[in-house]
């Protein structure tokens, strides 16, 4: 695990989303295949344990903590080890005056202790409080408990290669060198005398795929161990004999690694989730195996470091974050983001079917700064009051709204809310959906993903504002629902002071089925109940419907947004009878498709005329009218003429073309160059006009040309007329784009 500007660079392209396949689903994993007896060696055997159990999707909140031997140093950030041997690095500079030349004093000195150059021993040597020091793992444990925390674990390896455990196969471990502590027994104890479950992180598969390529050969053979220099067999089993002590010794309830796993054999990558999975099932527990990379994604969890998806995402996932917006690990002049920051992040994280594991950053000493304590004890208060919302809960059919968009991939940074943004969940049986506004909006509030045109709450019981204690409740008044909204009055000023403040509305019966902005919603019951799934544009086979929570053969109701339709299969990959629906339709049964669906296509409703409006100048896509093939495609001002108006039609392969209703041209990439402009053509199968469309939340999109890879950029705040231009995808709103009927 790292934040620095290296594993940035190191990650650039990297895929940040867990499966595009079920971009937009939720609600669990309903069809999944039953688990193994026994688990083989082999994708086809791991692939069917279950990756996210009741209880850590119920958990909701973990804490780890990045702190060993890098720690000693405290400055730049974890990746040190690495840094302090690329010469012209501040790190580097930074050592070369502190302790001398890296050759002379090497990062080994750090753990066996050395004097630098002014004279002071230096050594990673924490000393618990009974022995006169500053370290207790209990105190850590219990601010954990008190910051609302349901998981926690050490990071018992990073890629430095020391070990915090007592290791057979490891001479560099914090038993018999360093502080001479079991670290990870420490915690381990601490942290389930308290009632947490375990989590241990390992980040040990960079150890040897890249870390210290900047550090010198070794000739030692037990420092070519530390340094990840023993070859290629040799290391890929030490990989995997770690592990296998980890699990042996913790018997951990989630066993968390960091990237780089797809330099790992496979092999023994198959051998360590057999093994993980097999001694959970002898110890009576489910457990969780997450990644970054070099999985299938099936039978374990997926991790954004530093993110999280745009919208809500399924299978249900984990991010990593940290309080420190500067380094993992302490560092003297460290950064800190703000309670607002982690806490809106946090709900916005379970808003979207995920998990947040927040990282702190203690001192060598063991010492956790008051500054960290303060942010902990901050998402602690909230979840000690408003925790009925969060813990036990599951995602709805829509993550919220307002105006700050938060996540898109990962490395993207948390952001407060304002008192515009509204988050749900909804409990486990369906009745209560809970709405949490990240700030106080006065005396009423209106909540736009409630109005009528979506949404009948004929059924709606009572809202009530949650009390500032745990079960307390405050009455409101009967809300008003029109097609803006729905209008909760509220008293002028906040009855208490909060960093969120949450709505619960409780209904007669299932929470109404709620009509999705972009995509469709597919029911496993008539009448628009049971078991639910949220896709955007795109083909679903029967084992994609059973990630994002719908088993083949099971649709009996469905409700397409406006201007998009469902073309459902009787066989699995789109094969046998097909039927389209371009409407609400609450009981298949009348028209003979119920249980029947095994595949299906969310397409746009070739149609239908859409508005194609770029999220950051709020202008349409224009042909410019009659014009010559060739010419460029605009952006202007919506006034309803068909020169902005589109028909997105399918072609083979999940690729759409885009066809102007005045000129009946198509949208062609023509040029490969970043910043290239957009142009029109009459349509020739080519495929430079051939686009897919990606949703990336809140009913925005990206349009990526099939041959260019470039994806549809409106430019930022540009002038109508402006030319629309191709670039290179990132998570900019100039790339994204909003499809309207007309």
């Amino acid at each position: 695990m790292s934040s620095s500007i290296n594993r940035r660079h190191f990650l650039a392209g990297a895929t940040c989303v867990a499966s595009a396949a079920v971009a937009g689903g939720l609600f669990g994993a309903g069809g999944a295949q039953a688990a193994p007896t026994a688990y083989t060696p082999d994708w086809d055997s791991v692939d069917r344990h279950p990756p996210a159990p009741e209880w850590f999707q119920d958990a909701k909140f973990g804490i780890y903590f990045h702190w060993g031997v890098f720690s000693v140093p405290a400055f730049g950030n974890e990746w040190y080890p690495r840094s302090m041997y690329l010469a012209g690095d501040s790190v580097n500079q930074h050592h070369i005056a502190t302790y001398g030349q890296p050759t002379a004093w090497p990062y080994h000195n750090f753990i066996n202790g050395a004097q630098d150059r002014s004279g002071a021993f230096v050594k990673f040597a924490p000393k618990l409080k009974s022995a006169g020091g500053k370290f207790d793992p209990e105190e850590w444990v219990q601010l954990f408990v008190d910051a609302g925390a349901r998981f926690a674990g050490p990071v018992a390896e990073h890629h430095d290669g020391f070990s915090m455990w007592d290791s057979q196969v490891n001479e560099w471990n914090s038993v018999d060198k360093g502080p001479g502590l079991d670290l990870l027994e420490l915690f381990s104890t601490a942290i389930r005398a308290k009632g947490l479950k375990l989590l241990v992180a390992m980040h040990h598969a960079y150890n040897f795929t890249g870390f210290y390529e900047f550090a010198p050969a070794q000739t030692d053979p037990s420092l070519k161990k530390l340094y990840g220099q023993l070859g290629s067999t040799a290391q890929n089993q030490l990989w995997f004999d770690k592990l296998k002590e980890v699990i042996d010794r913790a018997r951990p309830d989630i066993l968390w690694q960091d990237f780089n796993l797809k330099a790992v054999d496979e092999s023994q990558l198959l051998n360590f989730l057999a093994y993980y999975y097999n001694q959970a099932d002898s110890w009576g527990r489910e457990v969780v195996a997450t990644y970054k990379d070099g999985m299938n994604g099936k039978g374990e969890v997926f991790d954004y470091e530093r993110g999280g998806p745009a919208d809500l995402t399924s299978p249900y996932w984990l991010t990593d974050d940290s309080i420190s917006s500067s380094s993992w690990c302490y560092t003297q002049g460290i950064g800190y983001y703000t309670t607002q920051q982690m806490l809106h992040s946090f709900i916005d994280r379970v808003s979207k079917n995920g998990n947040m594991l927040l990282n702190i950053a203690p001192m060598a000493d063991g010492t956790i700064p008051q500054a960290q304590k303060d942010i902990l004890l901050g998402i602690g208060d909230h979840l000690k009051r408003f925790g009925e919302s969060l813990y036990a809960t599951r995602a709805w059919t829509a993550y919220g709204e307002g105006p700050t968009k938060m996540g898109g991939g990962s490395f993207t940074t948390p952001h407060a809310g304002t008192a515009q943004d509204i988050r749900f969940t909804r409990n486990k049986a369906g009745d209560v959906l809970y709405a949490t506004v990240l700030g106080w909006p006065g005396g009423s509030l209106t909540v736009k993903t409630l109005g009528s045109d979506r949404i009948n709450l004929s059924s709606l019981a009572s809202v009530k504002l949650l009390g500032t204690t745990a079960g307390t409740y405050t009455d409101l008044p009967a809300p008003v629902q029109s097609a803006s909204g729905l209008t909760i009055a509220l008293p002028s000023s906040a009855p208490y002071s909060a960093n969120a403040y949450v709505l619960k509305l409780t209904f007669s019966g299932a929470i109404p089925a709620l009509r999705p902005l972009a995509g469709a919603a597919l029911f496993s019951d008539v009448d628009y109940t049971g078991s639910a799934a949220v896709l955007s544009v795109g083909d679903y086979t029967a084992a994609d419907l059973a990630a994002a929570g719908l088993a083949a053969r099971t649709l009996s109701s469905l409700r397409p947004a406006p201007g998009y339709r469902v073309v459902g299969y009787s066989g699995d990959g789109y094969t046998g009878a097909s039927w389209t629906f371009t409407a609400d339709n609450p009981d298949l049964r009348v028209t003979g498709n119920n249980d029947q669906v095994t595949s299906l296509r969310v397409q746009f409703d070739p149609a239908t005329y859409f508005r194609i409006t770029n999220v950051t100048d709020g202008l349409a896509l224009d042909s410019g009218g009659n014009v010559a093939s060739g010419s460029n495609l605009k952006q202007w001002t919506w006034d309803g003429s068909a020169n902005l108006q589109w028909h997105v039609e399918p072609v083979a392969g999940g690729y759409y073309r885009l066809v102007n209703r005045t000129n009946g041209m198509v949208a062609d990439g023509w040029g490969d160059v970043s910043g290239s402009a957009v142009r029109q053509a009459p349509w020739n199968g080519n495929a430079n006009q051939q686009w897919t469309i990606t949703h990336r939340g809140g009913g925005s999109h990206t349009l990526a040309n099939r041959a260019t890879g470039l994806v549809l950029d409106g430019g930022g705040n540009v002038a109508s007329g402006s030319v629309a231009k191709q670039w290179t995808y990132d998570t900019s709103s100039n790339l994204q784009w909003t499809f309207t009927a007309v």
